[in-house]
């Protein structure tokens, strides 16, 4: 049985979903009617028309990017540079199979030990942008890791990614809670868009609901 949280475990992800062809679509996007790629997708590319931008000019990090749905999405969209980034084998592999040509790099590292060398040579793709798509908050990416793919993005540089409702809840004092909070508030990030929709429904055929959000990074 899935986990009928928002997320399935991370482990189950990789050993019992991705090695098959076409299963997690099944699962999560016909069955569960996920729409946070292309929801995600959409208020990035239109946060940056409203800033005068080119979306045809970002170069992305996709971390947590998993089989490639999300890079899918993009690639579509017309962005110049994708790169993937998973702590799963069993990602990368379901990404170059199921779906060749989406990036233009994919990386297996844990982003919470990126040693110097690893840091060094994914920097250099010079990203203006990092998504992050239902992989926050449920174990699957931690806070380090994810401020650490924050700080390789360039200031004026764009970061677009999804959370579980509650936590952007005040009552909520999770790492992600925290740190998305006083980012916003310390104006680390300026925030462009913020909307709340259904990101999929539950095993049980309830909907769970998140929060999407695109912030433009002003720091460096």
């Amino acid at each position: 049985m899935l986990p009928t949280n928002g997320n399935a475990n991370p482990q189950y992800r990789s050993n019992k979903i991705y090695a098959r062809t076409g299963l997690y679509e099944q699962i999560f996007y016909e069955r569960l009617k996920c729409a946070s790629p292309k929801k995600v997708s959409k208020i990035l590319e239109t946060s940056v028309a409203n800033y005068s931008g080119n979306f045809n000019e970002l170069r992305i990090l996709d971390l947590g990017a998993g089989n490639g749905m999300m890079g899918e999405e993009l690639k579509s969209r017309g962005v110049a540079r994708l790169v993937g980034v998973d702590i799963c084998d069993e990602a990368k592999e379901a990404a170059y199979r199921d779906r060749p040509g989406v990036y233009d790099a994919y990386y297996i590292k844990n982003f919470t030990k990126l040693d110097d060398k690893a840091a060094k040579e994914i920097c250099e793709w010079q990203f203006n942008c990092m998504v992050s798509v239902a992989a926050l908050g449920f174990g699957d990416i931690p806070t380090k890791a994810f401020m650490n793919a924050v700080n390789m993005v360039e200031k004026g540089g764009w970061i677009a990614f999804n959370i579980r409702d509650t936590f952007l809840d005040r009552s909520d004092t999770s790492g992600f809670s925290k740190t998305i909070r006083r980012l916003i508030a310390t104006n680390y990030f300026e925030l462009f868009h913020i909307e709340k929709y259904r990101h999929r429904l539950s095993i049980d055929g309830k909907p769970l609901y998140y929060f999407a959000l695109v912030v433009k990074k002003t720091s460096a």
